[in-house]
């Protein structure tokens, strides 16, 4: 029998290093860190989002762009007095973004003159990014002109959507409306063609009582953008569209409306606002040709009705599975659908009805021309 050899230090010394590979492994780099930590945010993996930043936090306490993104972490776990503390210590720092005041303007909506002060101070400090030449573009958040354009536009208008907000006293300022004015105006001259921008202007003069101008700067807004395709990325946000459709209901300009959600239930049918809306439409339509005995888009009132119906019973169904519904949407569907029933509407007959529109698609084929006039 064999004696057994005895292993040297440098022997195992060498096993030991086989084993544990990852001590030869280099540190990774804080770039690599962040960018990992970004794709993690994309992916919603907050918890695991929060390890690399920290990871970065712990080398660099100061880093602006890893305190923005724990910044965001924050927020999407609920830790909303976490995430003000974060953004507000960003301010300190004289690479501060502009982003780190939006945030800051958001968690402070309960306290609308702060908010509005945020907005503003951000929209200070792109303006001033944009001005210069040589800082077309932001080192600091990586954007270029259109995006920054893009930003300070939307600072201005939650500013104005504040201003006009009924829940606060600021509407009754006497202030008020000169200061939408003023703080539309600069968000035109800074991208003219802005959609939403002109939405805002739009439900500005509604709310003046200016409606055939509302409705020549609703009709400039929808140009901007109905055409192109639905994947398009430089199409408004849903709830852009959704703000749209809502002010075009105001203005009971019910064809450009159904075309708006029509391409937003395309883009995704488990979208329980644009079914209600879609319904709320169609129920106002039915409601007009029942009055003047005449059908309306080649449609009569008992076939609107039951479009009405069985958007409303797929808005109904689609609520029904939320974790939180919207109790006054929710309630004025079950009105809507008590008052069809009453008109002896019922829904159509299951495998129909829910999505299909064909009846409307074809009153519209019928009239020769895909595009809708808003007058």
């Amino acid at each position: 029998m064999g004696r057994s050899r005895t292993k040297s230090k440098k022997t195992s010394s060498s096993i030991a290093k086989l084993a544990s590979p990852e001590q030869s492994k280099p540190a990774p780099s804080i770039s690599a860190l962040l960018e990992k930590a970004r794709e993690l945010l994309v992916q919603c993996d907050y918890n695991l989002a929060r390890r690399f930043v920290e990871r970065v936090l712990e080398s660099q306490p100061d880093h602006v762009d890893a305190k923005e993104m724990l910044g965001v972490v924050q927020i999407e776990t609920g830790d909303l007095n976490a995430a003000k503390q974060t953004f507000t210590s960003l301010l300190a720092s004289p690479l501060a973004p502009a982003s780190a005041h939006l945030y800051l303007a958001q968690l402070n909506d309960d306290h609308p003159r702060l908010a509005l002060r945020h907005y503003q101070s951000a929209v200070d400090m792109i303006t001033v990014q944009l001005k210069g030449k040589e800082r077309a573009v932001d080192v600091i958040a990586g954007k270029d002109d259109a995006s920054l354009k893009s930003t300070a536009v939307q600072a201005l208008i939650s500013m104005v959507e504040i201003w006009m907000d009924p829940s606060y006293d600021l509407c009754d300022a006497p202030e008020a409306e000169q200061t939408c004015e003023n703080l539309l105006n600069l968000a035109l001259q800074i991208d003219p063609d802005n959609a939403e921008a002109l939405q805002t202007l739009a439900s500005v003069r509604l709310s003046q009582s200016r409606p055939d101008d509302a409705k020549q700067i609703l009709e400039k807004a929808w140009a901007k953008w109905k055409n192109r395709e639905l994947d398009d990325e430089s199409m408004p946000s849903i709830e852009a569209r959704l703000s749209l459709v809502k002010l075009l209901l105001e203005l009971s300009l019910y064809t450009p409306a159904l075309e708006v959600l029509q391409g937003l239930i395309a883009t995704d049918d488990q979208l329980v606002d644009a079914w209600y809306l879609e319904g709320w439409c169609f129920f106002l339509m039915a409601e007009q040709a029942r009055e003047s005995g005449a059908d309306l888009e080649g449609l009569s009132w008992m076939d609107l009705a039951r479009d009405a119906r069985d958007c409303l019973e797929m808005c109904k169904k689609l609520s029904a599975n939320e974790a939180n519904p919207d109790v006054p949407m929710t309630e004025h569907v079950k009105e809507l659908i008590g008052q069809l029933q009453a008109l002896g509407v019922e829904p159509s007959p299951e495998g129909e009805g829910e999505g299909d529109e064909d009846g409307w698609e074809d009153a519209e084929e019928s009239e020769g021309d895909s595009d809708v006039e808003m007058s």
